[in-house]
Formats: structure tokens, sequence, C-alpha cells
């Protein structure tokens, strides 16, 4: 594996577990803000097909500055040398763990996994007790679940690479390949990975090969009775989001409420995650931020259901836009929310077209709930603070707040 002042590995850290949120839209529309544009209109932050985020350690104050690393991708292209890995460099060095840099393929990547596709086998891992490897998700008609993969099983070994004690998104990045023709980034459609698996004391191989995917990021059960709760689970903000919820606001039962699991949510597209507010305020705040000293603000739109019964379900993995979602629910006395502290992560990246047409996206600020708190290092605390079980108590709740359990 490369070093730790490589490309990959604080780019594998950063984008995996990490993620990366940036108020802006991705380049392709010709949405940016700051000192690109005057035009916010939303914010991104990179979904993790074939992942599940988990802990980290809080994000760093460290930022990496635009000028020099702008600087050194110029100075490196007129050498005939890579823009992009002078750039990731200057990045590494500046110890700011959640600005990084995109090649164009992967930045191409980027946006059609914010239209919620990818390319891979259709399956979610996350890291359990003594680091091993656990499948935590399988999609439904994918190559994984195709092969019986099923919840619960341990993935050993990537290609023969041993997984055990491994950082999830090196198992990750692992599922997912490498590009085709040298470029970084997800392998290529119908590319074959070998995983080694257990269950129980069952052993056994299967060989996958990758297919383009669209994650099911919006996941909706309602009651077997005309008045019992509507569970929504968001896995990640992607396009419709929004619409999703509030489609499922529209058909709940006023009288059963509604849970919004926002537990192990990586985060995704801002605008979407303001839309999902929108659906239970009429208007007014969702979160300020600020880009070099400029503070900004994020408005819910009118006409929203504020009086549903909502109990909101979050643990260490709700990150970034799903935190924002949270604390202005939490913030705004729209909703209870039920778990565990989440993961703190409010730091604002924004991009910047580099001269050989690879991305920059660096750390230009940090967001703040309605009520001014600050999220990046600290996370949200639940009104009810709960390990396991968080769902059974989460529906205590709500039966509390009015909505049927």
């Amino acid at each position: 594996m490369p070093g730790p002042c490589s490309y990959d590995r604080p780019r594998r850290i950063r984008r995996g577990a990490a993620l990366t949120l940036f108020l802006a839209s991705v380049l392709a529309t010709g949405a940016a803000t700051g000192t690109w544009s005057d035009r916010t209109q939303g914010a991104a932050e990179r979904p993790a097909p074939d992942a599940t985020a988990v802990g980290a350690h809080a994000p760093d104050a460290a930022t990496a500055d635009r000028a020099a690393v702008e600087r050194a991708a110029s100075e490196a292209v007129a050498d005939g040398k890579s823009g992009a890995q002078a750039a990731a460099d200057v990045v590494s060095r500046s110890g700011d763990r959640w600005s990084t840099i995109y090649s164009p393929g992967e930045f191409k990547d980027f946006q059609a996994q914010l239209d919620g596709a990818y390319v891979g086998v259709g399956l979610w891992v996350r890291q359990v007790p003594h680091g091993r490897i656990e499948v935590s998700r399988v999609q439904l008609g994918g190559p994984a679940a195709r092969a019986g993969i099923a919840v619960g099983d341990r993935l050993r070994a990537v290609d023969g690479r041993p997984s055990r004690g491994a950082p999830v998104t090196d198992v990750v990045a692992r599922l997912r390949g490498a590009a085709s023709g040298g470029t970084r980034g997800p392998a290529a459609v119908g590319t074959p990975v070998t995983l080694d698996l257990q269950r129980g004391t069952r052993r056994w191989s299967a060989t996958l090969h990758r297919t383009r995917l669209r994650s099911r990021n919006v996941v909706i059960d309602r009651p077997a009775g005309a008045h019992g709760p509507t569970r929504v689970k968001i896995a990640a903000f992607a396009k419709g989001t929004g619409a999703a919820v509030r489609r499922a606001v529209r058909r709940a039962s006023p009288e059963g409420g509604m849970l919004l699991d926002l537990r192990g949510n990586t985060g995704g597209l801002v605008t979407e995650a303001v839309a999902t507010a929108s659906a239970f305020l009429d208007g007014g705040l969702v979160a300020t931020y600020d880009v070099r000293g400029s503070q900004r603000a994020l408005y819910a739109r009118r006409g929203g259901d504020t009086r549903l019964p909502l109990v909101v379900l979050v643990d260490g993995g709700t990150m970034s836009a799903a935190e924002l979602l949270s604390g202005a629910l939490q913030d705004r006395g729209r909703a209870l929310v039920v778990g565990s502290r989440t993961f703190g992560k409010g730091s604002v990246q924004m991009p910047s077209e580099l001269p050989d047409g690879s991305v920059a996206e660096l750390t230009v600020g940090h967001y703040r709930t309605p009520a001014g708190r600050n999220v990046d290092g600290a996370g949200l605390m639940p009104d009810v603070v709960v390990g396991s079980g968080a769902e059974k108590r989460a529906r205590t709740v709500l039966s509390g707040l009015g909505g049927g359990a």
C-alpha cells in the first residue's frame, strides 16, 4: 500500500470514512460559490456505494491553501508533470484530511454517484470487533445478492488481500477496483473481483463481476395497519431524496407519525438535505455557513408538514449533510432525536478546476445549526441517548409524541 504522504492513502481516508462536503453544485453544472461565483445552488458530499461509514477521529483544524495548491499544479503542468499529483502532495502536507484532489475521471464518476449511480457489486461493509469486516447491506438484484451473499457474512479477503484489520475505506477501494486505462477511480463494468467469505464455519470464494447499479437511497416502510408509524430510511442524499421523503410524508398516517432513520447516513447533496427538511418545516432557517469569512444561510421552502409526529434516529455514522438535517429539525423543535452522538463533520469544501483538468476540493469554512451550534469535531447529541435498541426506544418516544408505536 502507498505510504502516508502518497496520493492514494489520504484520499481514501477522506473520501471513504470521512466523505467531503462542499457548499457548491458540481462543476459540470457551472455552479459554485465564494470566489468562483455568487450562485450557491447546493452542496455535495461523495456518497459511498459499497461501503458503510464508520466512526473516525474528529476533523482536523488544518486547511489546504488554495493558492499554494493551484500554484503547485500549474508549475507541475508546465514541467510536463502531473498537476493532480503535485496538488495532492500539497494537500497531504497541509494536514487537512477533508480536502482532496479528483482526477477528471474520478470527478465524472463522482457526478454519476450524485445521481445515485455507481459501478460495483452491490455490497456495503462495516468493521466489527477484532478488526473483522462484515457485510452490512446487500443491494437487491446486484451481483453480490445474486451470488447469495447475505448481511452478516464475514468478508475475509478481496482479490486475495486479507480484509481483517484493514480500514473499511481500503476494503471498499478493493471492491470497486482500479479504473482501466491507468486512471484512478472505480473499475470498468464487467471487471471481476474475487471475495473470500465466511458464514459460521463455512468458508467459500465467489468471483463477481462489477456492474452499473443505482443506489436505493430512500427505503420507505409503511405500517401494516392504517394508523401505524411510517419508517423512512435514508442511506445518503442523492438526487430525488427530498421529493421521495415529501411523498412519504403526504402518505403517512397523522396518527402514526414518522421515524426518519439517518443512522449510517454518510451525507450527500446538501440541496437534498434541505429539500428533506422542507418536507417537515414551513420555511425558515436550516443552517448557516461561512466561506472565507462571508456568512451565508440555507432556508427551507414553505409548505412542509409541521404537524406529523417525527422522531429522527442517528448514530456515529450520521455525517455531514445528515447532521445538518438532524440539527435543523432538532433546533427548530420539529423532531426529537434519538440514538448516539453523530460523527461531527461540519467543514465546508469547495471545488476548483486545476490546469490539467483535475479538480481540487478544498476546505473553506464550516456550517452551524439554526441555534448556532458548531457540528465540526463535536457532532450532535441526541435528545434521547441510547445505544442498542435505539429503534425500539425511538418508537416509544414517537408514541409519546402522539404517533402510533
